[in-house]
């Protein structure tokens, strides 16, 4: 099993940043990548952010830019820090645990919200 804490959410104005954090504890054994989802009331979950552990990266064509994913090897950590934040980024982030790049989510944290106000 794998336990992921995230922290790092809280409200912020229109343009502002935040940086999320996530810290994985657990069997890492096998994982090959790290993701942040969010997911707003009603909506499907949205993948943001994903960086594997060779360090690829990619992103939500919504984000591109804007945010950028991170990880530390040696602290078990990810984040993502969240540049020029509008009231559509408000979300409820979730990080996330991959055997595969390429599939869906194995883990997941219990979720972290950012509220951006315009």
């Amino acid at each position: 099993q794998v336990q992921l804490v995230e922290s790092g959410g809280g409200s912020v104005q229109a343009g502002g940043s935040l940086r999320l954090s996530c810290v994985a504890s657990g069997n890492l054994l096998g994982i090959r990548a790290w993701g942040w989802y969010r997911q707003v009331p009603g909506k499907q979950r949205e993948l943001v952010a994903l960086i594997t552990n060779a360090n690829d990266r990619r992103y939500a064509d919504s984000v591109e830019g804007r945010f950028t994913v991170s990880r530390d090897s040696a602290e078990n950590r990810v984040d993502l820090q969240m540049n020029s934040l509008t009231p559509e980024d408000t979300a409820v982030y979730y990080c996330t645990a991959h055997f595969f790049p390429s599939m869906s989510a194995d883990f997941w944290g219990q979720g972290t919200q950012v509220t951006v106000s315009s």
